[in-house]
């Protein structure tokens, strides 16, 4: 993880560098703890990216997109599709997110109207581990695919004009119709063609936690038409989760500095027998 330094007195301090709290280019995503009521900031390492989850606390997977375009947004949480609870695959259903528009996903979706919210819970508690699928808890990943550019119009090739012609043009064949070639009107004529479209531009210490299948709640959605540029994504943005004891111990995210309390009580109690 970089930290940088600063000189102060003579004494180097070791400050951590401000952490991020999206991550992706098409679009952004982002963590927000719904109890705490703010963003997860995001640790880099060993080119992954982290948030730490406070077991109990709901959270929603904030999507923000960069393109002037829709983009299909396939979301899976713990390995599972937050749509169909599918066995996550990017080819299964996803969101649509408008040009320069935000979609926040708070939960697994139970119908057009309602979801169970996400929250952070105990590895064991977690919807994936719960119907027999433990082995992708602790990562959100996003596949992120663009519309599918649409064709231009076809016109009909433009007609040669024919100028009228006096007798004698007409009772006369043309030099090049006398030598058996095409008329020069034929000869510069462009052919027929039919228009293409543009190309389409250490260890933890516990165990870690995952993601439940918590209370129902009003989320409304429509079914939309999509047809993909690509059957593969144009880009897929990953976040990885887990307690702040675990991330520590693993090393991603530094410990907490002590800081002592000198006045923590008023009076002087006795010591224990």
């Amino acid at each position: 993880m970089k930290h940088s330094g600063v000189l102060l007195g003579g004494l180097l301090l070791c400050i951590p560098a401000p952490q991020a709290l999206a991550v992706g280019a098409l679009a952004e995503v982002s963590i927000y703890d719904r109890s705490a009521g703010a963003m997860l900031p995001t640790f880099r390492s060993d080119g992954r990216w982290y948030v730490v989850g406070r077991t109990g606390d709901e959270y929603e997977v904030h999507i923000r997109n960069n393109t002037a375009a829709d983009l299909l947004a396939v979301v899976s949480v713990d390995g599972v599709n937050v749509v169909s609870g599918e066995t996550a695959s990017p080819g299964q259903s996803g969101y649509v997110i408008g040009a320069w528009q935000s979609l926040d996903i708070r939960g697994w979706r139970k119908s057009l109207a309602r979801i169970a919210a996400f929250y952070f819970t105990d590895r064991s508690d977690a919807y994936a581990t719960r119907t027999g699928r433990p082995d992708e808890v602790g990562v959100i990943g996003v596949a992120l695919f663009r519309r599918k550019a649409q064709a231009p119009a076809e016109l009909e090739q433009p007609q040669p004009r024919i100028e009228p012609r006096s007798d004698d043009q007409l009772r006369q064949p043309a030099p090049a119709q006398r030598r058996g070639e095409a008329p020069a009107a034929a000869q510069n004529a462009a052919p027929d063609f039919s228009v293409e479209g543009a190309p389409a531009p250490g260890a933890a210490i516990e165990p870690g936690i995952g993601t439940g299948h918590g209370r129902s709640e009003a989320s409304h959605a429509r079914y939309v038409g999509f047809e993909r540029e690509s059957d593969l994504p144009n880009e897929i943005v990953e976040l990885r989760y887990d307690s702040r004891a675990n991330l520590v111990a693993r090393g991603i995210i530094p410990p907490r500095p002590r800081d002592p309390n000198p006045f923590p009580a008023r009076f002087v109690p006795d010591p224990p027998r």
